[in-house]
């Protein structure tokens, strides 16, 4: 158990592995700092529901970093390229898909770094997951070990001894399945989160991109219902 008054940065996307990653950085007793970012994607519903998460669940910060990836593309969530759509789960996570955004997590990791180190702290929360994640090369135990050395010799505070880097990552073996079962014991609304990669106007989810499927699959395993709403009625993975 960490020491109640600790401060932890927490990657808060607003979907829900960042979700019940925050659920469970409050539950260990770390005084949380949400950060989202504001990136030019294209499902910018994920940034009001992180507000409404960082709100509800009582964050006791919670910074929106405004960068613009479009600059560079190579993304369909950062450039005008179709989201691929009703895939077989079979193939989702056996190759790179287009939804991936080159260097994303080393460019959030990097802001969480810089605003713990202000803080005076050494622990960072991230959502990620190596078992239901779509291909993408930067949610891997091996990435973010190889993180985790770099960012102990890349600030002040760790080159002096004064604070140790840990990025926790409680989700990184754990199924979709798990993580809903463990944040409903956490008491995480899910209805407040979003992780469609291309929702409605309104936040309708689209229940037919990777992410939705994932999603939907994690819920249908875990015997319950999502609670958002999706475009076309009850989407099914």
């Amino acid at each position: 158990m960490s020491d109640n008054r600790q401060k932890a940065v927490v990657l808060l996307s607003g979907g829900l592995d960042s979700t019940t990653v925050f659920a469970i950085a409050k539950k260990e007793g770390f005084e949380t700092y949400a950060l989202s970012f504001d990136y030019g994607q294209r499902h910018r519903a994920e940034l009001e529901s992180a507000k409404l998460v960082a709100a509800q669940m009582g964050a006791n910060q919670h910074v929106i970093a405004t960068i613009d990836l479009r600059v560079f593309g190579g993304s369909a969530l950062t450039s005008d390229v179709p989201v691929p759509k009703a895939r077989k789960l079979e193939a989702v996570g056996h190759d790179i898909p287009i939804t991936y955004v080159p260097a994303r997590n080393t460019v959030f990791l990097s802001f969480a770094l810089a605003w713990a180190e202000v803080l005076g702290t050494g622990h960072i929360f991230l959502g990620v997951n190596a078992l239901d994640y779509s291909g993408y090369p930067d949610c891997r135990p091996e990435y973010i070990e190889a993180y985790e050395r770099m960012a102990n010799l890349a600030t002040k505070a760790g080159t002096e001894g004064q604070v140790s880097v840990r990025i926790h990552t409680p989700l990184i073996q754990l199924s979709k399945r798990e993580i809903i079962q463990l944040g409903l014991k956490l008491g995480v609304d899910y209805g407040l989160t979003s992780s469609c990669y291309d929702p409605s106007p309104d936040r309708q989810a689209c229940g037919q991109c990777d992410s939705c499927l994932l999603r939907l699959k994690g819920f249908s395993e875990a015997g319950e219902a999502d609670p958002i709403s999706y475009q076309k009625g009850e989407a099914t993975a």
